[in-house]
């Protein structure tokens, strides 16, 4: 892949939450291979650049702050001298029956997963719509296509997350670019902290991230006029799709 989008992604700028670990580490890693910027919003972030001349700066948020989010992202611009793209990798999962999740975890998925990807959406559009190219990459779920039980939480979100990013496609159109990513399993640590039942039983299975990675490159490396506005990325045992 970065044959292919050096040329397209050089000097561009790319901020991505949930930029410190997973998908969100493994576009990072993408964007800085084939010549961009990648700034990193994350709870986890180490704060600031990594040096005289850096190409990747690091902010710690917690997106699901609506009071954090816009001055953080405002400062993650100016490091830049503006931004190109968002990818929202961000998201979090508490898994249980609706009446076993505590009100306060249950919330929490909802405010990282869909209201966090509306939040720093928000507060870069003004950035993206100066872009030469400006462009969003929201990070679904194929449990926002097909709901499972003890998944109230997460479903909603990704549901949610989809229908924003359809919504704001239409409500954007000729101005940015909006794609939306739908993964399936990823082995990543985002299953380390469940307990047994809700883990996968063969993450060897499951996708790399740096493949998915690929894929959001491909799609922030699309010429202005040019829209994916989804892509589903899955296992080929995938068994949460169709």
């Amino acid at each position: 892949m970065e044959t292919e989008t050096q040329g397209k992604l050089a000097g561009r700028t790319v901020l991505v939450t949930g930029g410190s670990s997973g998908l969100g580490a493994a576009v990072v890693q993408g964007v800085l291979s084939a010549g961009g910027n990648a700034v990193v919003l994350d709870v986890s972030a180490a704060s600031g650049s990594n040096g005289n001349g850096s190409r990747r700066a690091g902010f710690a948020l917690d997106v699901s702050d609506p009071r954090a989010v816009p001055d953080v992202v405002a400062s993650a611009a100016d490091a830049f001298g503006g931004l190109d793209a968002v990818v929202t990798a961000a998201g979090i999962d508490r898994c249980g029956r609706l009446e076993d999740v505590a009100p306060g975890d249950w919330d929490k998925v909802i405010g990282v997963n869909l209201l966090g990807t509306a939040s720093v959406v928000r507060a870069a559009m003004p950035w993206l719509k100066r872009s030469a190219n400006g462009r969003v990459v929201t990070v679904a779920s194929t449990l926002g296509l097909r709901a499972l039980p003890e998944a109230t939480a997460y479903c909603a979100s990704k549901f949610g997350v989809i229908g924003f990013s359809r919504a704001l496609a239409a409500e954007t159109r000729g101005q940015i670019g909006v794609t939306t990513l739908i993964p399936g399993g990823m082995n990543t640590a985002f299953f380390d902290d469940r307990e047994e039942k809700y883990k996968p039983s063969d993450p060897s299975s499951l996708n790399d991230p740096a493949q998915v990675a690929d894929a959001v490159l491909f799609a922030l490396g699309q010429p202005k006029g040019c829209e994916i506005r989804e892509l589903l990325i899955c296992p080929s045992g995938e068994d949460s799709w169709p």
